[in-house]
């Protein structure tokens, strides 16, 4: 439907090349939109591996031959989407980071009761605004549920809301991939974004 938003959803283990195919899917868009691509950047160059990774991403970018527009948002998305216009093409990589950076802003805040539920409805809410102010929302995630968690402490509650926050993007999403080797499967949608 004309001038309609879509949510897309791509997750995947670590370098399984969500991120290329969530560039290329932000490429074909951006074509067919003519709108603004922006890059939401959750990483921080926080120790020497990932200053190596931002810089590939940023160099991935640069060689793509597309117009990006790089923001560099650790959290709190609710003032970014307030920029966007309807035509405008966002991809966030990734939602394992921002939650992270949200996981850790405050020492401890993640043990506190009901806070697993809070940075989901937060985080959501946020998620939706930018879904409704552009064009094309692309949410790119770490798959990391295929790993034994022990059912307790923060890698658990972590692991948990990581799972809640997919399960709700892919109910809202009229697209889902799980990229695996390279290669994007689709799990929800019909034809092509």
């Amino acid at each position: 439907m004309a001038g309609q938003s879509s949510l897309i959803f791509i997750s995947g283990g670590v370098r399984s090349g969500k991120s290329r195919f969530a560039e290329i899917l932000a490429g074909k868009s951006e074509a067919k939109y003519s709108g603004q691509l922006h890059y939401v950047a959750a990483g921080q160059p926080s120790d020497h591996e990932m200053k190596e990774r931002i810089m590939r991403h940023q160099q991935d970018r640069e060689l793509s031959g597309l117009n990006w527009r790089t923001w560099e948002i650790p959290r709190n998305l609710s003032p970014f989407s307030t920029v966007l216009t309807k035509n405008d093409i966002v991809l966030l990589d990734c939602l394992t980071t921002l939650l992270n950076n949200e996981f850790f802003h405050e020492d401890g805040q993640w043990e506190c009761d009901g806070f697993p539920e809070m940075i989901v409805t937060k985080i959501m809410n946020e998620l939706n605004q930018v879904t409704q102010q552009a064009r094309t929302f692309i949410v790119v995630s770490n798959e990391v549920h295929g790993e034994a968690i022990l059912d307790e402490g923060l890698v658990f509650t972590y692991a948990k809301v990581l799972g809640q926050l997919h399960q709700a993007i892919v109910k809202e999403a009229d697209y889902a991939y799980l990229v695996e080797a390279g290669v994007p499967i689709m799990m929800k949608g019909e034809g092509s974004p």
